[in-house]
C-alpha cells in the first residue's frame, strides 16, 4: 500500500462520505470514480459494498420513519434479481472495459440530474421494479447501484427528506444484497479486506461531518457541486481506462 495510491483513495473515500451523509447519495459513484485510479476493478467494487454498509448502518436509523416503503419493496425485489448477473460481468470482464462502463454510469446519472430529470407522479411497482433490476445489475457489475434510484427519487414529485430516506434505505438493502452475493462468489481476498478497513476512517469522518451539514448549507448548491465533482471524476476514469 504505496503512500500516494492510499492518500488518493482516502480523499475520495472521505469527499465521497461527505456527500452522502448530506444527501443521502453520491459516495458509490464518488467512490468508485476515485478508488478506479489508484485501484482494479475487482478489488475496488467488494471494498465499495463494505463500506457503504458500514456507511448505511449508521445512517439508516436517522431515516428510519421517513422511507416511503411501497416503493423500496419492489426496487430491492429488482435488486435481488439482478445482482448476480452483473457480479458475473466483474468476474469475467477486463479491467479497462469495467472502468469504462463505470465512467459512462456516473455520467450519464450526472447529466440527467443536471438537466432536472422528473417524474409526474411517485413510482409505481413497474418503475420501481425495473430501476431496481438496473440498480443490481450495475451494483453487480460496478460497485454503483445507485443512479437508477437517485434517478427515481429526486425526479419525483416529493420533500427531499423521503427522497433522501428513501434512498439511504435502499443502499443498506442493496449493499446487504451485493456484498452478501461478493462473498458467495469469492471476491473478498486479502487485498479487498485490508483496503477496506484501511479506509473506514476517512469514511467515518466524511459521514459525520456530512450529516451534521445537513440543514445547515444550500442543497442546490451543494448538489452543483456534487455533480461537478462526479463529472470530473467519470472523466479521468474513462481517459484511464482509454489510455490503458
Amino acid at each position: 500500500m504505496e503512500p500516494i495510491p492510499f492518500a488518493i483513495a482516502a480523499l475520495a473515500v472521505f469527499v465521497g462520505a461527505y456527500a452522502r451523509g448530506f444527501s443521502g447519495f453520491g459516495s458509490g459513484m464518488i467512490w468508485a470514480g476515485g478508488l478506479s485510479l489508484v485501484l482494479p476493478p475487482v478489488v475496488v467494487v467488494p471494498a465499495i459494498f463494505l463500506l457503504d454498509l458500514i456507511a448505511s448502518v449508521h445512517l439508516v436509523p436517522r431515516v428510519w420513519k421517513d422511507i416511503d416503503w411501497r416503493s423500496l419493496t419492489w426496487l430491492l425485489l429488482g435488486a435481488f434479481v439482478a445482482t448476480a448477473p452483473g457480479l458475473y460481468l466483474l468476474a469475467e470482464l477486463p479491467g479497462d472495459v469495467t472502468r469504462a462502463a463505470i465512467a459512462v454510469v456516473i455520467l450519464t446519472a450526472t447529466l440527467l440530474l443536471w438537466r432536472g430529470f422528473t417524474l409526474k407522479a411517485m413510482p409505481g411497482p413497474g418503475t420501481a421494479l425495473a430501476a431496481g433490476l438496473l440498480s443490481g445489475f450495475l451494483g453487480g457489475g460496478t460497485g454503483m447501484g445507485g443512479p437508477p434510484a437517485i434517478l427515481l427519487y429526486f425526479s419525483a414529485p416529493t420533500t427531499v427528506g423521503m427522497s433522501r430516506a428513501s434512498i439511504i434505505g435502499f443502499l443498506f438493502g442493496l449493499d446487504v444484497i451485493s456484498g452478501g452475493l461478493a462473498a458467495a462468489h469469492g471476491l473478498y481476498t486479502r487485498e479487498v479486506v485490508v483496503w477496506s478497513f484501511a479506509l473506514v476512517l476517512p469514511m467515518l469522518a466524511g459521514i459525520v461531518l456530512g450529516n451534521r451539514q445537513f440543514g445547515r448549507t444550500d442543497p442546490e448548491r451543494f448538489r452543483r457541486l456534487v455533480l461537478l465533482l462526479l463529472a470530473a471524476l467519470s472523466l479521468a476514469v474513462l481517459l484511464r481506462a482509454l489510455l490503458g
